[in-house]
């Protein structure tokens, strides 16, 4: 029996963006879960074991990036094709894009295993950890079939305005592995103590279990996409379509990665302490930024549906919304940041008081600019849902690499500024950032983007 889904396309505009972001979000939270679990655990291994376990996770989002063009490529087509009522081509599209990511998953994989040691090395890994560093990172990348799939799962279902079965399934699995996790580090009966790559094995489990749910929900027709593989053959014109839309996004989503990846190294370049002061303050951002993204891709799925619907000024409006929803809600919880900075950071920093004041003068600079965060977020979804995934990359990059790393490096290296020059460039790239996405989007070019016939 399919489930009621939200027709996004026609009543409250307010509701329905409220109705998908808060399940994305709920979602994104609970991600962010796996990596809490796996260090609560394995931090019991000692200093060694959690240096082993954090060293993949960079190498593993960069290739998980390359998977999220095509899930977001995956997100506005069928949102689109979804407003036009034409759901023979949601299903078609779903089809050919998930099959298209678990070929590409399974090439990535391969490799990724083949290449794991080298990888390591030219990290610089130390000796001491590289064998568990290894372990650990093989195993995570023979799960890359697995989590690529999930992804696509959790992107299909958002085109339609389904969000409530990807947030279920990330709850269980959650508590699933943090279960499993101890099980298969430590050992327990016939179970075998893994050691470090225990939670890898754990990881392994609980992304296998969620995408094979998600794609029972896809090929029994529990919502409105059924998957069927009768007939099947490559639409080649159609995944070059996907992949004009998926690429900029892959690109767009590395280029924010490693930008950040270079600000850690401009803390570094003042010692543990800045860096350690960073350190907190960039979590604490990153809790704040899965909210915008909820609204980001929320604006993406009501944008999407609406221009495929023919429905443009609908589709105009709820942007609109969004970006105020998103300008007063971060607003909002900025200013929350802003006066309790101090137990904030406490929370993840104790000892030297110096450091703490320093985490808390950046996260008061930092937290009452991050209203123009939710609302540039809401309209770069804007973007994305109309199939302007080009401009969204170049706002993105300009947004990092045009004004945020230069005034950081300038401002700190040039000795305009000590380390409260890092801390400001966060503001001033949210503000610019967002003024010149709204500037973009008045402009209304982006409407006039035809994804469907």
């Amino acid at each position: 029996m399919q489930r009621k889904k939200i027709d996004l396309t026609r009543g409250s505009l307010i509701k329905g963006l409220i109705a998908l972001s808060l399940p994305i979000i709920g979602a994104n939270l609970l991600q962010t879960g796996y990596q809490l679990v796996d260090a609560f655990w394995v931090g019991r291994l000692g200093a060694h074991a959690v240096a082993a376990v954090s060293i993949s996770y960079p190498v593993n989002f960069l290739l998980i990036s390359l998977s999220s063009g095509f899930a977001f490529a995956g997100t506005i087509l069928v949102a689109q094709y979804a407003g036009a009522k034409k759901m023979q081509m949601v299903n078609h599209v779903a089809t050919q894009t998930l099959a298209m990511v678990v070929i590409m998953s399974i090439v990535l994989s391969a490799i990724a295993y083949w290449l794991s040691p080298y990888i390591l090395t030219g990290l610089g890994v130390e000796e001491v950890i590289f064998d568990d560093a290894n372990f650990f990172q093989r195993i995570i990348f023979l799960g890359l079939v697995f989590n690529f799939g999930f992804i696509m799962f959790q992107s299909l279902l958002r085109g339609i305005g389904e969000v409530k079965i990807p947030l279920y399934i990330n709850a269980a699995t959650l508590a699933l592995n943090f279960v499993l996790d101890p099980l298969f580090i430590y050992g327990w009966g016939p179970v075998p103590a893994f050691g470090v790559a225990g939670a890898a094995v754990s990881t392994l489990f609980t992304l296998f279990l969620s995408a094979a749910i998600g794609h029972y929900v896809l090929f029994k027709g529990i919502t409105d996409i059924q998957l069927t593989l009768r007939k099947f053959s490559f639409d080649i014109p159609l995944l070059k379509k996907a992949f004009k839309i998926g690429a900029p996004s892959s690109i767009e989503i590395s280029a924010r990665a490693l930008g950040l990846t270079l600000m850690t190294g401009i803390a570094a370049y003042f010692g543990t302490e800045v860096l350690a002061a960073y350190g907190v303050g960039s979590r604490l951002i990153s809790f704040v930024v899965i909210f915008g993204l909820g609204l980001l891709r929320a604006s993406s799925t009501v944008v999407g549906q609406n221009m495929g619907a023919q429905q443009i000024e609908r589709a105009e409006k709820g942007a609109i919304y969004a970006a105020w929803m998103g300008f007063v809600s971060l607003g909002i919880l900025g200013i929350i940041m802003y006066f309790f900075a101090d137990p904030l950071v406490r929370t993840f920093l104790t000892g030297d008081e110096h450091v703490i004041q320093m985490g808390v003068n950046f996260m008061k600079i930092c937290s009452l600019s991050f209203g123009f965060m939710g609302a540039q977020l809401a309209l770069v979804g804007t973007l994305r849902g109309s199939g302007n995934t080009l401009e969204s990359m170049f706002l993105t990059i300009i947004g990092i690499w045009v004004i945020q790393f230069p005034f950081a490096w300038f401002s700190t290296r040039m000795g305009w500024m000590d380390q409260s020059g890092l801390w400001w460039s966060f503001p001033i790239s949210y503000v610019l950032s967002c003024l010149l996405t709204v500037y973009w989007f008045k402009r209304g070019t982006w409407k006039e983007k035809r994804l469907i016939s």
